[in-house]
């Protein structure tokens, strides 16, 4: 596996600056990536890596926004991938089956869960490995290096592919996933010891209760915590990504507050 990694460098592609924040376009291989980091330029900051929702991309608004409150709220640097099959990367045939399928079951009323937990699996064994090449690409960089704090923020799909790479990746050490099945995922969550914040719908109309909270039990860490919100899938409040934020900034320091 280390092999895989050593070949591939990081090659920037471009930037842009705005609101405090610089946004570089980068490629690991040939797996797209963004990389926002303070517009101060300021020294050594800790990593926050972000996995997108499926069907969206590295630069979905969620991120985007996500990485303006870790950026400019603590200083840290954000990165995010695109997911196989996502974003700027091509589908494959089996891609296109899959999400044939889950329009098929939304169409009928049929559970998605099934195909979404099996589509998901799918995708992490690929992106499991990007994400570790990616992570040693980035650390190479002055500003994030070998010995700072790395985190991991994803919920849906994020978790679906968070959740494996956190089981194997030692180096992330701080956690937030949330909204996704505990099939698959239980196994490796019983292998995580980290600090862990974990979102789930209490109305949620794809995870049952019993899902999400079999998720969140089966993590190992001593230090996790539930939020949960009444509402549907799609209704996670957005005062959870502060939450997320505030967790980031306890467990690596950083102000986590919004600049005046």
């Amino acid at each position: 596996m280390h092999s895989l990694h050593s070949r591939h460098s990081l090659q920037f592609t471009a930037e842009s600056s705005s609101n405090g924040m610089t946004e570089r376009d980068f490629t690991v291989g040939d797996v797209p990536g963004v990389l926002w980091s303070p517009a101060s330029g300021a020294g050594r900051a800790p990593l926050v890596l972000m996995g997108h929702g499926g069907g969206n991309h590295k630069k979905h608004p969620a991120m985007s926004g996500r990485a303006q409150l870790l950026v400019t709220g603590c200083g840290f640097h954000v990165a995010v991938l695109d997911a196989p099959g996502h974003g700027d990367r091509p589908r494959t045939a089996h891609d296109e089956e899959e999400i044939a399928e889950l329009y098929r079951a939304r169409a009928a009323g049929e559970p998605e869960g099934p195909i979404v937990v099996r589509y998901n699996a799918h995708l992490a064994e690929q992106a499991v490995p990007e994400w570790q090449a990616a992570l040693d690409a980035l650390q190479e960089l002055p500003e994030i290096g070998t010995d700072g704090p790395v985190g991991f923020w994803g919920i849906n799909m994020g978790t679906a592919i968070g959740v494996p790479l956190v089981a194997v990746e030692p180096r992330i050490t701080a956690a937030v996933f949330g909204l996704h099945w505990p099939d698959v995922l239980a196994e490796q969550a019983e292998r995580i010891t980290i600090p862990i914040e974990f979102d789930m719908q209490w109305d949620d109309e794809h995870i049952p209760r019993e899902a999400g909270l079999a998720l969140f039990d089966a993590f190992a860490s001593k230090e996790k915590t539930l939020h949960v919100n009444t509402g549907k899938h799609k209704e996670l409040p957005r005062f959870e990504a502060d939450s997320a934020v505030r967790f980031f900034a306890r467990h690596f320091g950083g102000a986590a507050t919004s600049p005046a």
